[in-house]
């Protein structure tokens, strides 16, 4: 089915409601997304980071699975990888039809291009990345995925502001746009935001969130983002150890 009007404005309503100051650009190039490839934000098929959009690995598939792709092939290339060294390079073809001579797409991964949350995972990620390039050149996608890149980009003099906090902020903790960043991790992965607040104050080191610094709860939503890429069930798992602390900690403040 081809997307109608109430779609797009379905998904503009859930794209400005995640990211404050949506520029018009970024709402134009969901909409094209949308007419063309069919993708959904709500189904987390992107993902709209530093002011650009990102496709996931989830969407691509769903959208190989849509056009009917008849198969992948994904093998290692063991002539340009280093397994001591943990460096890995895959090859995926991506067939489209039974006749389709194939696009073919390579992945690479080490420890130097991904996140130190996954690594010891390099084989995995560089045949995920090979995959995306393969369907991305088969359908015509023309932004990244989100897992072909190393970590999450940043902003030119981003390091250089991170390190002032700033004065008029609505929640003293890196102020709107961090905060819309987490928001949109937590809808798009299907996270429990009671968890994920819990957990972001057990990496921050502080008391409550609100006492943690800009550079803190920057450096937890880069750390969130690239876990749930990865490995969601896992950091579910991670998210489900903390409801009896968050508990104990809501009884001491009541007692307080």
């Amino acid at each position: 089915m081809k997307p109608t009007k109430q779609t797009f404005a379905r998904e503009a309503r859930l794209a400005k409601s995640l990211c404050v100051d949506l520029p018009k650009s970024a709402l134009l190039s969901l909409k094209a997304l949308i007419q063309r490839h069919q993708i959904s934000l709500a189904n987390g098929d992107v993902q709209y980071l530093d002011g650009r959009w990102y496709v996931t690995h989830p969407g691509l598939l769903n959208l190989a699975v849509r056009r009917h792709c008849v198969g992948i092939d994904v093998r290692p290339a063991f002539e340009s990888s280093d397994p001591a060294s943990s460096r890995w390079v895959f090859r995926a073809t991506v067939f489209k039809t039974k006749t389709c001579k194939g696009f073919v797409g390579y992945g690479d991964a080490n420890p130097s291009n991904v996140s130190p949350l996954v690594r010891g995972a390099e084989l995995r990620v560089a045949e995920t990345r090979a995959v995306n390039r393969a369907l991305r050149k088969a359908y015509g996608i023309g932004i990244c995925s989100v897992e072909e890149i190393g970590s999450f980009p940043k902003a030119p003099g981003h390091d250089k502001e991170s390190k002032r906090i700033p004065t008029q902020s609505s929640n003293g903790n890196g102020g709107p746009r961090v905060r819309d960043r987490l928001c949109l991790l937590i809808r798009q992965h299907q996270l429990d935001p009671d968890l994920v607040k819990a957990y972001a104050v057990d990496f921050c080191g502080s008391k409550t969130l609100k006492d943690a610094t800009r550079d803190q709860v920057e450096s937890f939503v880069d750390h969130l983002a690239d876990w749930a890429a990865k490995d969601r069930d896992a950091l579910v798992c991670q998210l489900n150890s903390y409801p009896l602390a968050t508990d104990k900690n809501e009884q001491k403040g009541g007692a307080a």
